[in-house]
Order: structure tokens, then sequence, then C-alpha cells
């Protein structure tokens, strides 16, 4: 709990120092005087921060993040490129659809992150739950492998919570497929 603490009060600091932009050319006490403004909000936004939303167990896995945000910087950029000559070109060559995939976090801020990170990548939107939960997406083309990329960026997300997920079905199907 004290180490949340510590680390939330610290980037609540520095984005207060981002944010404010002191003037280090001002009169010493005007930049203590802003410097302890910042110190009191951070410490507020950060034990606001722990009584909205208390720390979990488990930890974040920096090797896990960083693999992770590569993979998802490399995905925009080549979905991006790839969709744009097919969106824009003479003949549409796409299959919109719908795409129902089981996830394996629970219900929560680390599901919702996965929904918001995956739905960065052109092509691919998360536009809700069904009945049994799974995460809806819209697909620009259906045909692509969006099934398999979502598992493997999901398993990157757990690996970077360091959380164990929920045992579900882990097989994706197309909207309206029944599961086995």
């Amino acid at each position: 709990m004290i180490r949340s603490a510590v680390l939330r009060w610290a980037g609540f600091l520095l984005f207060w120092l981002l944010l404010a932009a002191p003037d280090l050319g001002a009169p010493v006490i005007d930049i203590l005087v802003d410097l302890l403004v910042g110190l009191m909000a951070a410490a507020v936004a950060a034990w606001t921060s722990l009584r909205l939303l208390p720390p979990t167990p488990g930890s974040l896995r920096y090797g896990a993040l960083l693999r992770l945000a590569a993979r998802v910087l490399r995905n925009s950029v080549v979905s991006g490129f790839s969709l744009l000559p097919r969106v824009f070109g003479p003949r549409l060559s796409i299959a919109p659809g719908y795409l129902s995939y089981p996830v394996r976090l629970a219900p929560g801020p680390a599901r919702a992150v996965f929904g918001a990170l995956t739905s960065v990548v052109p092509g691919t939107l998360s536009v809700g739950t069904d009945r049994d939960g799974a995460l809806i997406y819209h697909c620009l083309d259906v045909s692509q492998p969006v099934a398999e990329d979502l598992a493997i960026d999901e398993t990157l997300l757990i690996e970077t919570l360091g959380n164990k997920p929920e045992a579900r079905d882990a097989v994706p199907r197309r909207k309206g497929e029944a599961r086995a």
C-alpha cells in the first residue's frame, strides 16, 4: 500500500510539474511556493486515487509492458498501412463484421484497459459485451486473424499486470455462432 501511494504521488507530482511548467528563472520564493502547491496537490490526488481505486494484488511487470507497448505500436502502424489502400482503393476489399471474443480477464479496470488498448489498432473497435460477458468487436475485415491477435494482446496484458486470468472458454467466435 505504501509503495502504491509513493508511486502514485510521484506520478501525480510529475504530471503537475509538466502541466505547471514552473519558471526556473523566477525568484526562489516563487519556485518554492509553486513546488509546495504541487506537493500538496499530488498528495491529495494520490490519496483520492487510493480511495477510489485501491491497489490490487500483483505487480506491474515492466518487461511485459514494453513488449505490449511495442506490439500495440507495431500493430497500429502495420494495420493502418494495410487498411489504407483497401479502404480507399478503387475496389473495397474489406469484409466488415462483428467478432465475439471471450475475454479471460474479469470485469473491471483490467478488462476496460484491454478493450481500450485493442481498439487503438485500426480495424478493430470494442463495441460492448454479449450476454455471456464476451467482448464484441467491430472489425473492418473479419477474414484477418483478429481473434488470434486479441489472444496475444490479452496474454501480454495479463503478463504485464501480473494477474492470473479468470478461467474461461478461450475460443473466439463470430457474432451469431454458438458456443460448443
